[in-house]
């Protein structure tokens, strides 16, 4: 997956490159940085980063790992956090972020983690050091393949917007059966799980010709409420079928639907080749949201996938809050669903 959340050990990561939250000097340090130090063997760690000592704020400098899974580590130096000069604080942030990644496509890495950087001993609050490091990520991801994970060793290294957790909160107390849950639903499922979703109207007949829709007056999307209660014509058609002709008829690229889904290329890839490609409740909406579905039309995608909402799953009811109220960015419902030790949307 492009961009994702895990709770884990930075230094039993196996990835391409680790991202060290480093001091200018480059010397070990304690937090993250010891740990990491003394995971890769200090002495050699050290011998290396001395010949490459000193850098600035929001500079980043590559190493072996050594010792660690991992076959680079990454030196990335974030901000002290500077109250009173915020701006220049997020600024060298992106930065360090932006210059590790940069570190990591120059030596042909395909995977990369990274910490919350400057969060700890520095002094970064903990929800806005989340939220320059996801803008600086998916700004990169927009002209880069790369697969990005942000680890977080515990509940108390992680923090997001309050005001929107806040929302979810109400929304899932008003919402939420307390039942046992069961992620998904299977395809026997769909007809009990219909009567508690309230919304299996269906997609749009995309059978029309693409340029009749633009000429009407009003945008194509904003003509379809009246046609909600129309089935999909030919019930047999594909899920992968089905989606591309979304796709198209929304008029984007594929570049930008799998981005903006935060799906793999290569899982994309095989959507267009297969035929018979039937997806993930977890991918499926993550399409859903970056085709900005409503919630009938994410409900009949869903379906023709086998799955449905369910307010006896707490991870349906908060993709639900996000779509119901056109908040289609995956990053910020990964988040949440993170937040609440759900899996996240994506491949």
């Amino acid at each position: 997956m492009p961009f994702t959340i895990v709770r884990q050990d930075i230094t039993k990561m196996k990835v391409d490159a680790i991202v060290n939250a480093a001091n200018t000097e480059l010397q070990m340090g304690g937090g993250v940085c010891g740990a990491i130090f003394r995971a890769a063997g200090a002495k050699e760690l050290q011998e290396a980063c001395d010949k490459l000592a000193p850098i600035k704020t929001g500079e980043a400098v590559i190493t072996p790992g050594f010792n660690l899974p991992a076959h680079y580590i990454i030196h990335a130096v974030g901000p002290i956090y500077q109250e009173w000069s915020q701006a220049e604080s997020e600024q060298l942030l992106r930065a360090a972020y932006t210059n590790a990644l940069k570190r990591s496509v120059e030596n042909h890495c395909k995977s990369i983690a990274f910490p919350l950087i400057s969060s700890g001993v520095y002094g970064y609050p903990k929800a806005e050091a989340l939220a320059v490091a996801t803008l600086a990520i998916r700004q990169f991801l927009e002209d880069h393949e790369l697969d990005v994970t942000l680890v977080v060793y515990d509940k108390a290294s992680f923090s997001t917007s309050k005001e929107l957790m806040g929302d979810v909160e109400s929304y899932i107390a008003e919402n939420y059966v307390e039942t046992e849950e069961s992620y998904g639903a299977e395809r026997s499922d769909i007809n009990l799980l219909r009567s508690e979703t309230r919304h299996l109207a269906a997609l749009p007949d995309l059978t029309e010709p693409y340029e009749s829709m633009v000429a009407e007056s009003a945008p194509m999307y904003s003509q379809l409420d009246a046609r909600l209660g129309e089935m999909i014509d030919n019930l047999d058609e594909p899920f992968s079928q089905l989606l591309l002709r979304i796709i198209d008829a929304k008029g984007m690229t594929d570049v930008e639907v799998y981005k903006r889904a935060n799906l793999d290329r290569r899982l994309f890839s095989k959507i267009r080749t297969s035929k018979g490609y039937m997806p993930s409740k977890r991918t499926a909406l993550a399409f859903a949201v970056a085709l900005e579905l409503s919630l009938d039309e994410t409900c009949s995608l869903l379906e023709r996938a086998g799955f449905a909402l369910s307010h006896a799953v707490k991870f349906d009811v908060i993709v639900e809050f996000f779509i119901i109220n056109k908040k289609y960015d995956v990053y910020a419902i990964n988040e949440v669903l993170f937040a609440y030790d759900q899996p996240l949307l994506g491949s």
